[in-house]
C-alpha cells in the first residue's frame, strides 16, 4: 500500500469505494479529491490546513487535534450522531498513526 492512500484526515483511501475510477488517492491528488469538485472547493480544507499550510504528514501531528475544523468538517449526508461517531474514529485513527508511524499503520491496515 502506498503513502499516497493515507489522508492527513485519518481516513484511508485504500477503503474508500470511489478509489480507482473517481478517485486516486488524497495524495496523489493533493487534497483535490472528486468530492472538492461537487462541493465547489479548490481543495480539502484539511489537506490544505495540515499539508499545505502547517506542513504536517496529517492532522494527528498537530497539537490542536480535534480542532473546530476538523469537527465541523465531514461528509453532508451523515446525520450528527454518525458525524460524531465518524470524527471520534478519525482521532484514534490519527492517534495510532502519529504512535506507531504511517509505514506500520499502513501494514496493520493491509491485514
Amino acid at each position: 500500500m502506498d503513502e499516497v492512500l493515507v489522508g492527513p484526515c485519518g481516513i484511508f483511501c485504500g477503503d474508500c469505494e470511489y478509489l480507482g475510477e473517481s478517485c486516486a488517492g488524497c495524495g496523489l491528488v493533493e487534497g483535490k479529491p472528486f468530492w472538492t469538485r461537487d462541493v465547489e472547493m479548490a481543495i480539502c480544507p484539511l489537506y490544505d490546513c495540515s499539508v499545505r499550510n502547517k506542513r504536517l504528514e496529517h492532522c494527528g501531528l498537530c497539537e490542536e487535534l480535534p480542532c473546530e475544523l476538523f469537527r465541523g468538517f465531514h461528509d453532508p449526508a451523515l446525520s450528527p450522531e454518525e458525524a460524531e461517531r465518524s470524527v471520534r474514529e478519525r482521532v484514534d485513527a490519527l492517534h495510532d498513526r502519529r504512535e506507531m508511524g504511517t509505514a506500520a499503520w499502513l501494514e496493520r491496515k493491509r491485514r
